[in-house]
Formats: C-alpha cells, structure tokens, sequence
C-alpha cells in the first residue's frame, strides 16, 4: 500500500511540479523581471555591499544584520541539491542543462527580490528580532489570515520537519558509506549539534550560519578552481559543450531537447527556491534602512547558489568526462568524479562539503519554520515542543528511509510555491513602488529609507511606524 502511494504522488509530482509550477515560476520571474526594468543586473556592486554591510549598526541591539540574514536563507538554499541533484541533472538532460539552470536562476532572481522585499516591507517586530515571510504579509497585505495561515502550518511541517529528516538522512549515509560510521551514531551526534544551535535563540543560528556559509561554499569554489586550473585546457570543450548541447539539432530530433530544458529549469528554481516562499522567511529578520536593500541581498544570493555553487559541480562532473562513470548519478557521481581528479583527497572532501552543505542546511530549514511557528502563536510552551520535534525528526532521520515522506514534502513545497506566487503577484504594485522610492532616493544622493506613509500603495506598516 506505501509502495503505491509513494508511486501516486510521483506521478502527481512529475506533473504539477513538472509544469504547472514551474510555468507559474517562470511566469512571475518574468514578469518581475520587465516590471522592475532587469533589477537583478543593474546594480551587481550595490548587491555585494549591502550583502557585507550592516555589522556595526546591529551590535547589541538584538537584530541580525543583512550578512546574518544572507547567510541564513543560503544556508537553507544550499543544500545536497546542489551537489547531486546537479550531477543528476546532467545524467538525465545532458550538459546543455546547464545552460538551463542558469538562465532560470536569473530570471527568478527578479522573484526572490521581489518576495525579500515584501517580507521587508510587512515584517514584525518580537522583543528584540524582526520577523516575516510570506505568511505575514498575506495576512497583513493581503488581508487573508486563513491563507496566511495554512502557509504557515505547510512551511512548518514541510522544512523544519521533512526536510530536515531528508537532509540527516543524506549526511548519515554519506558518512557511512565513506567513513563506515553506524547511523544510529550519526543521528545522535546530528540531533545533539542541532539542539545546540536552535535552542540557543535566533542570534546564535545567525552567527552560525555567518561562519559556516562562507567558510563551506569557499572551500568549495577554491578546489573547483583547483580542478578547472587542472583541466585548463579542457575548459573550452565543456564551456563549448553546455551551449551546444542546450540548443542541438541533434536534441531537436532525438525528441530530447525538452527534457534538457526541463531538467535544467527544475534544477534551477529547486536549487534557489526564488519565488517558492522560503527566503523571505529569513529576508524578513534582517535590520535595514529600507526593504529594496533586502530585496537586492536575496536576488544576490540566487546567484551565489546556481551560478556559483551549482556551477561548481557541474564543473567538477563535466571536466572529469562523467561518461566513463556508467551507471551513477547524484552524489556518487560527483564523488567519483572529484576522486578522478584529486584522487582519495577528493572523496573526503565531498563527504565533509555534504556534512556541512546538508547541516547547514537543517538550521536554515528549521528557522524557516520557527518564523511561522511564531507567526501561529508565541507561547514559549509550543516552541519547546517545536524545537524538541526538530531535533527528534533529525535523530530519526538518519536512520529511517524517507521516500514516501520526501514525495509528500515535494507535493507541500508546490502548493507553498503557488501560494506565495498568487500573493506575490497580488502585491505586485508595491514591491514596484517601493523599488521606485528607493531609486528616486538614490538619484538624490541619499541613503534611502523607507517611509511606507510616504508610498500610497503600502501605507502602513507595523515595523516601519515612526
């Protein structure tokens, strides 16, 4: 009977994943796009500072700054995807999509900024943090609290609970299969190091995330230059054969270019989740003199998730001539491929880069639902109980098989992505509006900040009152 529903709900997810959500993501990212005239490129250094800046004016006061808030939504975006679910996609569609992949990352960026900003715009204030998300400002924007609602409760169940088991799962066999360690061990060591974190409070997982996100992703990016500095001269036959293969004739007749677009535009918007309604979550937390500075931060971090880190393991597999692997895919691709390269070296490093791709992961997923735990109620009672629950799910998570789960989760993760696009785009007029005031204020010479009175769509808003 679990075999059959596990099977039902694949179909169900080939088909609404497969197209109905990615056309309604690829429909908002465009038009988010032309509507705030290509904000994702036009000001690339702009991104980059207000990523960095932000330290001095959050010391002592409780808040987190932009970094902190960066950190902690790249954390929940880079995940094991990023390493096998990009192998996987160069198995199934062929080099060429990648070339997909980035141009959906850039597209969708357009959403992530226009999402971040809106959580900006309709965040909170708790005490001493700011929170939001999509649940916030559909209840506070929107006017519809049962929608709000049962966002809330579906982020919830699905990030801090599903995913969070999947990703303990990954790192538990990851580390069996390299270091022979019980999984049972794994479990208890994942739960106890997540506890640790969690419940020490939203400062404690924004410090973590500060450290750990540039400190893995960097090392990552380092020994990818390494192996592309080794295959020098293999780099244009692969640049070469991404392009190619993204626009063959030879895909045209085969009948397969459309699975290479498919492929590589799923992998694309899963990787980054823009427009799916989870980074807001973070984007929200973060102290700012005006939410567009929040909305370039999260479009930046779209990049630094598919252009750079996914591009890295396509690098990886490509210039190793993934062909001579037959038979694998996902993570064991990419190992093998990183231990061609840089022979048993290569194998460790991948099984930590999972360990910590896929913890930091776990943090970033349970602050996701910790916002809209917050968002259902404040009782301190609830969130023991919460916090308690995620650190179970990770325990039984190493040592439990998932795929029923998982296939709900991807069902959970369309209906949150549906709903934050029809919010999204509902409040199309004020992210537009609020982009409008922030550049007027930068053509003056100033450094805007935000007056929602001032702005006749907004109005009003709760953390940005005089």
């Amino acid at each position: 009977m679990t075999e059959l529903l596990t099977h039902a709900i694949s179909l169900i997810n080939d088909c609404f994943l497969g197209y109905v959500l990615m056309a309604a993501l690829i429909f908002a990212g465009l038009y988010f796009t032309i509507a705030t005239r290509f904000v994702q490129f036009v000001r690339p250094k702009e991104m980059l500072k207000l990523m960095i800046s932000g330290g001095e004016e959050t010391r002592g006061t409780g808040h987190i700054s932009p970094f902190q808030a960066f950190a902690i939504s790249t954390a929940a975006r880079v995940g094991t995807g990023n390493i096998a679910g990009v192998a996987i996609a160069i198995t199934v569609g062929g080099p060429g999509a990648i070339f997909w992949m980035w141009l959906i990352a850039v597209i969708g960026s357009a959403s992530a900024f226009a999402e971040s900003t809106l959580a900006q715009i309709h965040k909170v204030k708790t005490g001493t943090h700011f929170r939001g998300g999509p649940a916030y400002y559909m209840k506070n924007a929107l006017h519809s609290p049962k929608l709000g609602l049962a966002f809330s409760v579906i982020i919830t169940l699905t990030f801090a609970f599903v995913f969070n088991s999947v990703q303990s799962n990954t790192i538990a066999q990851s580390l069996n299969a390299t270091f022979h360690l019980d999984t049972s061990i794994c479990g208890i060591a994942l739960a106890a190091l997540t506890a640790v974190i969690i419940f020490g409070g939203l400062k404690r997982i924004a410090r973590f995330s500060a450290i750990i996100v540039p400190v893995f992703a960097g090392a990552y990016i380092i020994l990818t230059l390494v192996v592309m500095i080794l295959n020098l001269d293999k780099l244009p036959h692969v640049f070469g054969l991404i392009f190619s293969d993204a626009f063959s004739w030879h895909n045209v007749a085969g009948g397969t270019l459309g699975a290479t677009i498919m492929t590589g535009a799923r992998r694309g918007l899963f990787s980054n989740e823009a427009g799916m309604g989870s980074a807001p979550n973070a984007a929200a937390t973060a102290h700012t003199s005006h939410p567009v500075k929040q909305g370039y931060v999260q479009a930046f971090s779209v990049f630094i998730d598919t252009l750079v880190i996914c591009s890295c393991t396509a690098f990886i597999v490509l210039l190793s001539n993934y062909q001579q692997f037959p038979g694998l895919e996902g993570i064991a691709l990419t190992q093998k491929a990183l231990t061609f390269q840089l022979g048993n070296f290569g194998n460790y490093f991948l099984s930590a880069s999972v360990l910590l791709f896929a913890f930091t992961s776990i943090i970033g997923n349970y602050y996701y639902g910790q916002a809209n735990v917050e968002f259902i109620t404040r009782k301190k009672s609830v969130m023991l109980v919460f916090r308690t629950g995620v650190t179970l799910m990770v325990l039984s998570g190493a040592v439990l098989q998932l795929k029923l789960v998982w296939n709900l989760a991807d069902l959970f993760m369309a209906a949150l992505a549906l709903m934050n696009i029809y919010a999204i785009l509902r409040l199309r007029t004020q992210v537009i509006d609020a982009l409008a005031d922030y550049r007027k204020q930068k053509e003056k010479g100033l450094d805007p900040h935000f007056h929602p009175e001032e702005i006749p769509s907004i109005g009003r808003s709760e953390a940005w009152e005089k």
